[in-house]
């Protein structure tokens, strides 16, 4: 007999559970388009969408893309007037104007991501318009992601390299020590679905304590092993500080000169959550000064980076291009769920993942 994980368990009955659920939205949806005479028309906004999510659309809908690569907005403005549903994918501004330019025809609308920051949800939930976006599916992505930061930041693996590049290898006893992670105090600012999936990866590295901020208690902390804590006592406690809020008004720039201080000069940043989070000349004065050692980055301010900005100059800098939920199957996911979302809000059904708003 074999035997399977409790984890496998709970992902195979979850997939049996998403099969079910997704015949069941297409089912509804179908009937409901079939009853209109016509097929509807979806605009997918990025032509390198992946084909789970187009050809799910195609089932039920005719897709079309702007010409351009990538799209200007004008384009995707001037086509969402002749559309019932637009997939959007992309971090392009989504908010009244298109809904204006849309019309009457226009029904629904789906992000191909979790983070809303480019979105005025405000302006939907006034108009109640149906949103749809892609959370938890990424979480497990991202939260890799976030590990591997904190382990490059952390054993200064790009200075190390840089060390190859230049000739500059040169050994020793005490040449390039890092930071351990076993026995370390990890601060999460955020236990959302992103910072549980990186506290349950931390299990396997033996930490001494896990820390985490928020409005409230989180009923899945205790599981976790995780202690509410203030933030200025997770900012001066932690080795390794881990950022994954959303960007609100509230957020941004909540990691700037004043907290950077408050930090050990030991300390490991990362951020997986967007870089307007963080004040990014802050940070870059801090890892220049010695305030902390070192910072994991899959996300800053701007995006697209400049090749010549000061940040890619530091050695104790890891950046990369907002790569967190960059796997193929986490993004075949997230297409699949979009297209779903934008089916069912064009059918009139509830949508698979339809924004709290």
């Amino acid at each position: 007999m074999v035997k399977m994980s409790f984890r496998a368990i709970v992902l195979i009955f979850a997939s049996l559970c998403l099969c079910e659920t997704l015949s069941s939205v297409s089912a509804q949806t179908a009937s409901m388009m079939v009853n209109s005479g016509q097929r509807p028309v979806v605009l997918v906004t990025n032509k390198e969408t992946p084909e789970k999510g187009i050809n799910k659309l195609k089932l039920k809908a005719d897709v079309i893309f702007p010409k351009s690569h990538p799209a200007t907005r004008e384009e995707v403005l001037e086509l969402a007037g002749q559309v019932d549903g637009i997939m959007w994918v992309g971090h392009m501004p989504l908010n009244g104007e298109v809904l204006d330019r849309g019309g009457s025809r226009l029904k629904a609308i789906s992000t191909m991501s979790a983070g809303m920051d480019y979105v005025d949800v405000e302006e939907f939930r006034k108009r109640k318009f149906p949103l749809g976006y892609t959370p938890i599916v990424l979480n497990d992505a991202v939260a890799d992601s976030a590990i591997g930061l904190m382990i490059a930041a952390g054993r200064r693996y790009h200075e190390g390299r840089l060390a190859i590049d230049q000739s500059q290898w040169t050994g020793g006893p005490q040449w390039l020590l890092g930071q351990d992670i076993k026995g370390s105090t990890v601060g999460i600012i955020g236990l959302g679905g992103i910072g549980q999936t990186i506290a349950k990866r931390l299990k396997g590295f033996d930490i001494g304590q896990l820390l985490y901020t928020g409005r409230r208690p989180k009923p899945e902390a205790e599981a976790l092993g995780a202690k509410l804590v203030p933030q200025d006592e997770l900012l001066q406690e932690s080795d390794y500080v881990f950022i994954t809020v959303p960007l609100t008004n509230e957020t941004r720039h909540m990691i700037n000169e004043s907290t950077l201080a408050k930090m050990k000069p030991t300390a490991v940043l990362v951020n997986v959550a967007r870089g307007d989070i963080v004040d990014q000349r802050a940070l870059v004065a801090a890892l220049k000064n010695g305030t902390i050692f070192a910072a994991g980055l899959d996300v800053v301010s701007p995006e697209p980076l400049p090749a010549d900005d000061e940040l890619l100059r530091l050695p104790n800098a890891v950046v990369i291009p907002h790569l967190g939920s960059a796997t193929v199957q986490t993004r075949n996911n997230m297409a699949e769920i979009a297209a779903l979302n934008v089916l069912a809000g064009i059918a009139g059904t509830p949508m698979f993942s339809p924004y709290p708003y």
